[in-house]
């Protein structure tokens, strides 16, 4: 007889789902900026700011959403972050200037975060204990899977439907989510709004114990690396000849690629295997394919470096999938992991603010990219051992 399908696990799946969901918002911006430039006159720095207002929004209200969710309700926070989603996609969908869409883009900022922060927690909370930390290391997936598949399927679709019926159709999937999670996740418990902690000692709890200030530094240096990464790939492959929808492909495939390191920590950890030795295989790895990606010793072999970037973010993406199982053991209790989650994801977007922009200055300091790994392998070992402290921490603390 087969057994039972496992609610808890369809819950943990829906909510990954709805994560997916509100990637695609943050996602959906770059493969239009071409026709938003055409059609709408934007110029470049109002694209930049259109592609950095919901990193902004992260870096000033990660742990304000953090401390909602553990007060209002974890199911109820996702649920107002999809309509956020939904309705700023379908107003987008109408925007016929720049103005609006920043406005529009800062409200999505606010919908991703209420959208995300939760939910790991609805995660932990929904499964069994013995899939907690395997599930957790999935839920890392979501950012990537989402960034590929708008990567991928964005510029056919608006040559299709145009950058209008875009917004449309991912505001009609976030809105979609939103039904079915609204169907299928149970109810928050009435304690988690109404007898919840204060949100003062919620945020005096997160911000005075150590775990989250360890998990939120370590993802910091991680997420300058990646975005720093990621974003100037397109530059490596123009210059490799790689250009049009072939870097495209590429570029969807480095990123989407993440997801691996992703499930294989929550693999890793749930079996036992030391936090510290996913993390430093980790950014041993991202260092080394820094290394190949960008040094001048690859310059004449470009498919080393795209191997370089691949290896940097398929193993690479063990630390989110790392962090993220781990949250539950480095928040200082059961009601902060939200409050946690904000700030770990609030750090995440300081790193991503600051990467980029350092690693062009010293690009353009050394007059080419030949020494950008420098700084990004320096980040690595900033992550390593920090890595090592989180172990100690985590031994001390027996949880």
């Amino acid at each position: 007889m087969k057994p039972a399908p496992d609610p808890g696990l369809r819950i943990a799946f829906i909510v990954i789902l709805a994560g997916v969901a509100a990637a695609l918002h943050v996602a959906k911006l770059p493969p239009a900026v071409p026709v938003l430039q055409r059609e709408l006159g934007i110029t470049l720095v109002q694209a930049g700011f259109l592609l950095s207002l919901v990193q902004l929004a992260s870096m000033g209200l990660g742990i304000v959403a953090g401390l909602t969710g553990d007060g209002i309700g974890l199911r109820r926070s996702m649920l107002i972050g999809l309509t956020l989603l939904t309705a700023a996609g379908y107003a987008g969908g109408f925007a016929q200037s720049v103005q609006m869409l920043l406005l529009l883009r800062a409200i999505e900022g606010l919908g991703f975060l209420m959208t995300t922060v939760p939910a790991p927690s609805l995660i932990a909370r929904s499964v069994r204990a013995s899939q907690r930390t395997r599930m957790l290391g999935v839920w890392g997936a979501f950012m990537p899977l989402g960034t590929a598949l708008a990567l991928l399927v964005g510029p056919d679709i608006m040559a299709w439907i145009d950058w209008h019926g875009w917004w449309w159709l991912i505001a009609s999937i976030s809105l979609a989510m939103g039904v079915w999670l609204a169907r299928a996740v149970p109810h928050d418990p009435p304690h988690a709004a109404a007898h919840g902690h204060a949100w003062q000692q919620r945020l005096g709890r997160t911000l005075g114990a150590r775990g989250p200030w360890l998990a939120a530094l370590t993802f910091a240096v991680y997420s300058a690396q990646w975005l720093s990464v990621i974003g100037f790939l397109p530059a490596l492959y123009e210059a490799s000849g790689w250009t049009g929808t072939l870097g495209a492909v590429l570029t969807a495939g480095v990123a989407g690629i993440n997801m691996v390191g992703n499930v294989l920590a929550g693999r890793l950890l749930s079996r036992g295997v030391a936090p510290r030795v996913v993390l430093w295989a980790a950014f041993a790895a991202m260092a080394l394919g820094t290394f190949l990606a960008f040094s001048s010793l690859t310059e004449h072999a470009p498919v080393l470096r795209y191997g370089g970037a691949l290896l940097f973010s398929a193993i690479g993406g063990m630390v989110p999938g790392g962090l993220f199982g781990l949250a539950p053991r480095l928040a200082p209790g059961e009601q902060t992991i939200s409050t946690t989650m904000g700030w770990i994801l609030q750090w995440s977007a300081i790193g991503q603010f600051i990467g980029p922009p350092l690693v062009a200055w010293v690009a353009s300091q050394a007059g080419s990219w030949e020494w950008t790994w420098v700084l990004l392998g320096a980040c690595s070992a900033c992550g390593a051992a920090l890595a090592w402290v989180i172990q100690r921490h985590l031994a001390r603390a027996g949880v």
